[in-house]
């Protein structure tokens, strides 16, 4: 069926066969509808351009045309032309109206069609160019994830045996050992921000809001940054703050804070100073992070939250970044329903981060999680199914340092058959293995022992 062809609705008189047989001995695809319904159906099923006459406007049905053409993809906008005759405010209804007066003339109708058909042409090749941006992001986003799970692999192995090195080597290498962690823990959160952006912006991302204390978290993320910041030559000065109390997801909230502090100490000389400030005013928690930087230049200013965005030179510079912390910090304020803002007098006189959050009732107090974590109870029976045999390895050396007696295997079939029958108290399970995933791991697992074994998924995927 031609997604060209010309539907035809007339039913008073002979305007539809006489309008078919001109359209279609001018070589065009034409089609007579029975009905409104018929007509309506045949539009879904793709249409070049619709004929009808003003009266059938006025029928009953008409109300179901106009709802199909208001319910039209972005892309489209269906060309309709109307033979005279109908109230003037039902063809404002309609939308891509071209009204052809009677008496009709054939010379007339063909070049009106011809004319819409073009534009509908149009029409089809922004859609097909959509369809194809559509899909270089669902393989962007595949690749992604791929990358994610590749990657995280061996961060997860190299940062796990550093900390393992920490507590057998004592003094030993203290320093080197403090640049591979935090490197890997640098190379880990660029891995996540970037498929965060992803997530985002195929609206994947879901916030799970509770009661969150943004100085607690505030005091905790700066912590974190205070070395960075010391090694990079640059003050990092946190002005004290009374707790500030806002619904939110903890986790989203935390990398808002740290890639705005990310980017202070990158854009930020030495001997610069960062300076943070966190507090209510009126209904919203203001969370300002000011740095005595490069700044940022007028022109740029505007953009400084597009995906990718980099300030000319800044790819010279040894931690340029990839432009994707300040997108994540705009997309996850504003799934918490805040804003972000930023500020620089030009380049050299360093720059401001305002974000602007609903503040929550105080008395809302805090959440807890009333399940402790699996490493705080020494002494468990555990099942670790890896492929992966370097990440297998250090995760079972990490466990058992914890106390944990371990397990492993790297198939999924066999780990089955291992979990019932040795029943252990939990399984921690890889869900990219080859073959049977962790999925139908699980699965399989929670049908053979129920809720009796606590299932931890292990994974380095993206999606």
């Amino acid at each position: 069926m031609s997604e060209h062809r010309v539907l035809i609705f007339a039913p008073l008189g002979r305007d539809g066969p006489l309008a078919q047989r001109a359209l279609q001995g001018a070589g065009l695809e034409a089609e007579v509808c029975a009905g409104m319904d018929d007509l309506v159906a045949a539009m879904a099923a793709g249409a070049g351009a619709v004929v009808i006459t003003g009266q059938a406007l006025l029928l009953r049905g008409g109300a179901s045309f106009a709802t199909a053409l208001q319910q039209q993809p972005p892309w489209s906008d269906l060309p309709v032309i109307v033979f005279g005759g109908g109230d003037e405010t039902t063809f404002r209804l309609t939308g891509n109206l071209t009204l052809l007066d009677r008496p009709v003339r054939m010379r007339t109708l063909l070049s009106a069609v011809r004319a819409a058909l073009r534009a509908r042409k149009r029409q089809y090749q922004v859609r097909d160019l959509l369809e194809e941006l559509e899909q270089s992001v669902r393989d962007r986003d595949q690749f992604l994830a791929m990358l994610g799970h590749e990657l995280r692999n061996p961060l997860a192995a190299i940062l796990v045996s550093s900390e393992l090195l920490d507590r057998k080597a004592g003094d030993g290498f203290a320093s080197e050992r403090g640049v591979i962690k935090r490197q890997v823990r640098n190379l880990t959160r660029l891995v996540d921000d970037l498929l965060d952006v992803s997530r985002v912006t195929r609206g994947k991302i879901a916030i799970r809001k509770e009661p969150v204390d943004l100085h607690d978290l505030l005091q905790r993320v700066s912590l974190e940054f205070s070395e960075a910041a010391r090694l990079h030559g640059v003050d990092l000065y946190v002005l004290p703050a009374a707790p500030v109390i806002i619904s939110g997801d903890p986790l989203r909230l935390e990398q808002i804070i740290a890639n705005l502090l990310s980017n202070a100490v990158k854009y930020t000389n030495p001997g610069g100073r960062i300076t943070v400030g966190l507090e209510a005013e009126g209904d919203e928690a203001v969370l300002r992070v000011k740095d005595t930087g490069v700044g940022i230049s007028a022109e740029m200013l505007p953009r400084v939250f597009d995906l990718f965005l980099q300030a000319p030179g800044a790819i010279d510079r040894a931690q340029g970044g990839m432009g994707i912390g300040l997108t994540l910090v705009q997309r996850l304020t504003a799934l918490h329903s805040g804003k972000v803002e930023a500020r620089s007098e030009g380049l050299g006189k360093g720059s401001e981060f305002v974000v602007r959050l609903p503040l929550s009732s105080r008395e809302a107090g805090r959440a807890t999680d009333a399940t402790a974590p699996l490493a705080s109870a020494p002494g468990l029976r555990l099942l670790l199914v890896e492929d992966n045999p370097d990440a297998r390895e250090i995760l079972k050396l990490a466990l058992q340092e914890m106390g944990h007696e371990v397990a492993v295997c790297g198939d999924g079939s066999v780990a089955i058959e291992r979990a019932v029958r040795d029943r252990p108290d939990a399984m921690l399970v890889d869900l990219g293995l080859p073959g049977c995933d962790g999925f139908e791991v699980a699965r399989a697992v929670r049908g053979s022992l129920g809720t009796k074994i606590r299932l931890v998924a292990v994974t380095g995927y993206g999606q």
